[in-house]
């Protein structure tokens, strides 16, 4: 396969603006098949082949949901710190800069308040690209501020869930943005506004334990990962063996945790159609 042979190496693509991937002339989809990048990027980023629904940034979210990309950022300088001089095989304080830097990035989710069909629509959006997504205290103040948001201007909320769960170097202090989010979103239902949670790939541990599971209506992309713990955790918890893809968006789907899978291209109609039905407003 010499003619797809790869000249550059690493992203190229700032993570902010394209899809979560390398960028090449081509991109082979995890069924093999072999999609043209610019193509891809058309297509938002699905392949036209076999519907794979490749990785994209918050910053693509935006533009797929706001109307002409036209938004305002939400509290878009908050960073984490250290404060439990965490350090793995680098310090975390470390890890941070280096990850600011890489991916323009200040943490792994943004909000975001803008029209979406002509109303307004107050979204966050997680960036796996930024240590995978996990979720720190950052992470957990930005999305109860989102919703802070939406309270006070009495707007719906839209989260879309993408990580691989807490950020192990914040230790107890990321776990209690379980319960910090949890009760921002029981304040958002009782001034009763409507929350739809969008579970794309991956969404598991933490967020799948909070957060992600707790819309008014939870919907995924076609054939995310979902889930709490690993296949290999579970197995060896239950000692039972597990039924194949237990773990997709559709096994979820059939057995009750989800409403609907809607596809990238039909996100932006889907979410206001939920939010018009749920609000009891004329369907735009």
């Amino acid at each position: 396969m010499a003619w797809f042979k790869r000249h550059e190496k690493g992203i190229t693509t700032p993570t902010e603006q394209k899809m979560d991937v390398p960028k090449g002339l081509w991109y082979k989809s995890p069924t093999g098949k072999i999609i043209d990048a610019e193509e891809l990027e058309r297509n938002l980023f699905v392949s036209p082949e076999d519907g794979f629904h490749v990785r994209i940034s918050s910053a693509t979210y935006f533009e797929i949901l706001f109307d002409n990309n036209e938004f305002t950022e939400l509290d878009p300088n908050i960073t984490s710190k250290d404060p439990l001089n965490f350090v793995d095989t680098k310090k975390y304080s470390e890890r941070l800069k280096d990850v600011m830097e890489k991916t323009k990035l200040k943490d792994a989710v943004r909000t975001a308040v803008g029209k979406s069909k002509g109303k307004d629509l107050v979204v966050c959006a997680m960036d796996f690209a930024f240590i995978g997504g996990s979720m720190g205290a950052v992470v957990g103040e930005k999305i109860a501020r989102g919703i802070d948001y939406a309270i006070k201007h009495k707007l719906p909320f839209v989260m879309i869930s993408k990580s691989g769960g807490a950020r192990m170097m914040e230790a107890a202090y990321s776990l209690m943005q379980l319960a910090k989010t949890s009760v921002k979103l029981a304040q958002l239902s009782e001034a009763k506004l409507p929350y739809i949670s969008l579970c794309t790939d991956p969404t598991t541990g933490g967020t799948t334990a909070s957060y992600a599971m707790l819309g008014d209506i939870n919907i995924a992309e076609p054939g995310a990962l979902i889930g709490f713990a690993g296949p290999r955790v579970v197995k060896d918890t239950t000692g039972k063996d597990l039924p194949e893809g237990f773990q997709t968006a559709e096994f979820l789907l059939e057995h009750g945790f989800l409403d609907f899978i809607t596809a990238r291209k039909e996100l932006k109609d889907k979410i206001n159609l939920y939010l018009d039905l749920i609000q009891n407003n004329e369907i735009r």
